[in-house]
């Protein structure tokens, strides 16, 4: 219970930030995005430690490394597209 709770209230506050930046335009531009990309990243860590229980130990080593290696064919994919686009 005590790691579904850290989990939640981290999670409450990485949605609270970015939705408190858009709300109160507090910051312009490129230092918001930055932060709310930044937010969503490690909520998708605290996401993956707290409630999938994403660890490196036994099965949980083997759901790791699919997770990491489908991490890195998505940013390949959203890289490839963004320079296609620039291109």
């Amino acid at each position: 219970l005590k790691g579904y709770l850290i989990g939640f209230v981290l999670s409450a506050i990485l949605t609270a930030i970015p939705f408190w930046l858009v709300m109160t335009e507090a910051l312009g531009g490129s230092w918001a995005v930055t932060i709310i990309v930044g937010c969503a990243i490690v909520q998708i860590a605290v996401h993956s430690a707290y409630f999938l229980h994403l660890n490196t130990s036994g099965e949980g080593g083997w759901t790791l490394l699919a997770y990491v290696f489908t991490a890195v064919i998505v940013i390949i994919t959203i890289a490839g597209s963004l320079w296609i686009m620039y291109h």
